[in-house]
């Protein structure tokens, strides 16, 4: 089995080291991640500058690029000729609850895979201690995938209890919760004096109830979240069609 890792921590992170250490049992692993931290990218491609590759070692390279470019560049010119059988974003420093599936590289490196027409993970520990509890997790994950192959229709978004394995409660499949409206900017001055402005730490939980992400880590569960990627509101298409249709009378 071949396994493309990426993250957005970047490719000298522990999460994705632990990860790539606990899945080479089993698979063939190759990484390539950013040269350095670039959590928030979301999906973004860097398009006016060159993508700047290194390799580091056998089956490990850094891109001076975005998650979104080293997926990219992955599949479209390092394996294109030996396709990896799953991508895993992470394990990402931190979770990625809810809202913040929107902003987060690591989703965003999964979310390219998936649409390049292979199953996708993207996995997150909520924390900074215990990677090898979310590295087993994976490891699960895989094992069920060899058995059982994920549907390529949807991304896995996964979050891991910072604690050790054995305390682990269960694993939930959950929906998104949300967050309320942000904090407040911070605003600071330079050493030169000038304005500048920092983003607002992320606003309280909203939506955190009984079958959501964060209820599921709050409880010690892993949260296992099916996305899809088309962002088309289908309930509304008919109500946009006779919207349309007024205007069109007149």
């Amino acid at each position: 089995m071949r396994i493309l890792l990426s993250n957005d921590d970047g490719v000298f992170a522990e999460g994705i080291n632990t990860l790539a250490n606990v899945l080479s049992d089993i698979a063939d692993i190759t990484i390539v991640a950013p040269d350095r931290n670039r959590s928030g990218a979301s999906n973004s491609l860097t398009l006016e500058s060159p993508l700047r590759v290194r390799q580091i070692a056998d089956n490990i390279h850094s891109v001076q690029g975005t998650p979104t470019d080293c997926v990219h560049f992955a599949l479209n010119e390092l394996m294109k000729d030996n396709l990896p059988d799953l991508i895993i974003a992470g394990i990402n420093h931190g979770a990625n609850l809810g809202d913040d599936t929107l902003y987060s590289g690591t989703v965003a490196a999964a979310t390219e895979g998936h649409f390049l027409g292979l199953p996708a993970i993207a996995i997150s520990l909520v924390g900074r201690t215990h990677f090898d509890t979310a590295a087993q997790v994976a490891l699960t994950l895989v094992k069920n995938h060899l058995e059982k192959p994920l549907t390529k229709k949807r991304v896995l978004n996964v979050n891991v209890p910072d604690c050790e394995y054995a305390q682990l409660s269960s694993w939930e499949v959950t929906r998104l919760g949300a967050r309320h409206h942000s904090e407040s900017m911070i605003k600071d001055t330079d050493p030169r004096g000038e304005t500048i402005y920092w983003l607002g730490p992320p606003g309280k939980k909203q939506d955190a109830g009984k079958g959501t992400d964060f209820y599921a880590v709050k409880h010690n569960q892993v949260s296992i979240t099916p996305l899809q990627v088309d962002l088309t509101a289908h309930d509304s298409l008919t109500m946009m069609a006779d919207w349309l249709s007024i205007e069109s009378a007149k």
